[in-house]
């Protein structure tokens, strides 16, 4: 995360400020990270789903291709996380309808 932010900051202008919103995963807010002076980190709520619309995806996800079911290995885990991935990355239109928001459309 240090790494990342620090290319982010990188690419901030010159005399110009960085707002990051990121959710609350553990490295996104450790207390070792070494936060640029032009970043502010603004963390979202946790379980925000109308904010953080890929928390949709990861629960289409589940509820499509992950759930109720016993996963034999971890290579067994793998190999259908990646395939559910895969179907989803082959359905542009249905990840756009996933993280559609009416509300932030209708000004």
């Amino acid at each position: 995360m240090n790494l990342h932010l620090a290319e982010i900051a990188t690419e901030v202008a010159p005399g110009a400020h960085a707002v990051v919103i990121l959710d609350q995963a553990g490295w996104h807010l450790s207390n070792r990270l070494s936060l640029p002076a032009n970043i502010t980190l603004m963390p979202l709520p946790p379980k925000c789903p109308e904010l953080n619309p890929v928390e949709n995806v990861w629960q289409f996800m589940r509820d499509n291709w992950l759930s109720n079911r016993v996963f034999t290995s971890y290579d067994n885990l793998l190999d259908h996380c990646c395939d559910a991935w895969n179907k989803l990355i082959d359905q542009p239109w249905r990840i756009m309808s996933i993280g559609l928001r009416d509300w932030a459309h209708r000004f």
